[in-house]
């Protein structure tokens, strides 16, 4: 049991300098292309191109504040946090989605006057600068692709979603250069940023309900009692309740009813069996109570 509980340690370590690595990355590749960006947006005169730069601002705001609490995260518990840093990281993901739902709005105000009197733009430049797109954030996704936590995961999505918006401003250039279509550049704004508010709000609905106590996906209550319930000398489960530290590290809580009051060795054999059974289905840290039949229950709802 002990050498399951260091793999898995282990591996959350792994997984947790990987994140902090790749979200750095990320951040700087972030940074340059937005500067690149700005001055690209004003020397093609095209209000998609300066409504992605304002969002890409807005990213790398976000990208930092989401290394620095990543990195934080992995401080060990102390006294004061009995759990350990890991929150820190979902925080950082319910801030950047705070950020780029704010940004998003900003655009759509400004983006929407511009469909009704459009404006020329340059066709070529978008063109590069499109190119240039796909190619850092292109980079920074592929580095950030394998990242475990969910503060990591939500930067990737919207790493992914700035490839896409890139790919719709080529697409638009190519179809510019060849027509005279200054409507499309603010619809192409407008439809990019619509696309990444709808991906925010589901990302921000798994973060409030990790920060709320939600069960944790992927994690089956009920199968869990039905698995316990096998074990010799369990004669039931109950108040059992889940929850996630930061989306990956689950805790369980629950008491187990036994048929009487055996000796040690088979007392500490039965709660290494609840760990080992727990662990393999998806809890890491499980505590656990033991009554007897004729213990009333000290927790009200029971």
């Amino acid at each position: 049991m002990e050498s399951g509980k260091h793999i898995q340690h282990h591996e959350h370590g792994h997984h947790h300098s990987g994140d902090v690595e790749a979200l750095g990355g990320a951040f700087l590749l972030n940074f340059i292309f937005t500067l690149i960006e700005i001055a690209g947006g004003f020397w093609t005169n095209s209000v998609a191109i300066l409504a992605d730069a304002l969002h890409d601002a807005g990213d790398s705001l976000g990208l930092l504040l989401a290394w620095y609490l990543q990195k934080a995260s992995g401080k060990e518990r102390d006294p004061r946090f009995s759990y350990g840093y890991g929150r820190l990281s979902l925080l950082a993901a319910l801030i950047n989605g705070v950020v780029l739902l704010a940004g998003s709005i900003v655009v759509i105000v400004h983006v929407i006057p511009r469909l009704f009197e459009p404006q020329i733009v340059d066709a070529t430049g978008m063109l590069w600068l499109a190119l240039l797109g796909i190619a850092f954030n292109g980079f920074a996704f592929w580095r950030n692709r394998s990242s475990q936590s969910v503060n990591a995961k939500m930067v990737n999505w919207h790493l992914l979603e700035d490839v896409l918006g890139w790919t719709v401003v080529l697409a638009g250039s190519i179809v510019m250069h060849f027509g005279d279509y200054p409507w499309l550049d603010p619809l192409m704004a407008l439809g990019v940023t619509l696309f990444i508010l709808w991906n925010v709000f589901k990302n921000l609905g798994r973060v409030i309900k990790i920060f709320l106590q939600s069960n944790p996906e992927g994690v089956d209550l009920t199968a869990i009692e039905s698995e316990l319930r096998l074990l010799k000398n369990v004669e039931d489960i109950h108040d059992v309740h889940a929850w996630s530290l930061d989306g990956n590290y689950h805790v369980l809580s629950l008491h187990v009813v036994i048929s009487q009051i055996p000796d040690p060795e088979t007392l500490v054999l039965l709660k290494n069996q609840i760990r080992e059974q727990t662990l393999k289905m998806g809890i890491d840290h499980a505590t656990i109570e033991i009554e007897l039949p004729s213990e009333a229950c000290a927790l009200e709802n029971c």
